[in-house]
């Protein structure tokens, strides 16, 4: 009653979605903090969760005509803060190789911040199948790789291990598609 319309809308349900991805990051970490076949499971299931909600949140805003400027900011970054904060945790326990958490975050930062000079030039940035096939194959690493213990006699680490590395080749081809795609808002 007291909100004006805008901000009514940027508070919508997709964007309570986008916000929830953020507010778990603590709990995911907190988890990992020491881990053990409860917490990472745990960690897994919450981080599962919060990966459902990008694809909801945007499914929602524009089924539901409530696309907002808060969504099409904070949505990129929420999906970078949840990616980049397990990638760090599982670097931090040595379950994955740090060089490989590196080009992954590193890649999600220049993307971001190449998304952002082209958005300011008026160009549209959609996501690319590539980045979306990116973004499935890391989720896909990432719940076994913080699941990390073996699950019903199977070692969901070396599932997660796999699927890294296939996150790692759709994160550089996709970041290079993208500099590619966009490199004349670069120079103008």
């Amino acid at each position: 009653m007291f909100l004006n319309r805008k901000i009514r809308k940027d508070l919508s349900h997709p964007n309570s979605l986008t916000l929830y991805r953020i507010v778990v990051i603590p709990a995911i970490v907190i988890l990992l903090l020491s881990p053990n076949k409860y917490t990472t499971f745990i960690s897994a299931i919450i981080f599962s969760l919060a990966a459902i909600t990008d694809y909801l949140d945007g499914f929602y805003a524009r089924r539901r005509g409530l696309v907002s400027d808060f969504g099409k900011i904070m949505d990129p970054i929420a999906d970078k803060l949840l990616v980049s904060s397990a990638f760090i945790m599982l670097t931090s326990h040595g379950w994955i190789q740090g060089w490989i958490a590196c080009v992954i975050i590193g890649r999600e930062i220049a993307i971001t911040g190449l998304r952002n000079i082209v958005v300011e030039k008026g160009g549209d940035v959609a996501s690319s199948p590539l980045g979306k096939y990116k973004t499935g194959f890391q989720v896909g690493a990432i719940i076994p790789l913080l699941i990390h213990y073996p699950l019903w006699g199977i070692n969901v680490h070396a599932v997660g291990s796999i699927l890294l590395w296939a996150a790692l080749v759709f994160t550089v081809w996709s970041g290079i598609d993208y500099f590619f795609r966009f490199r004349r808002h670069l120079y103008h």
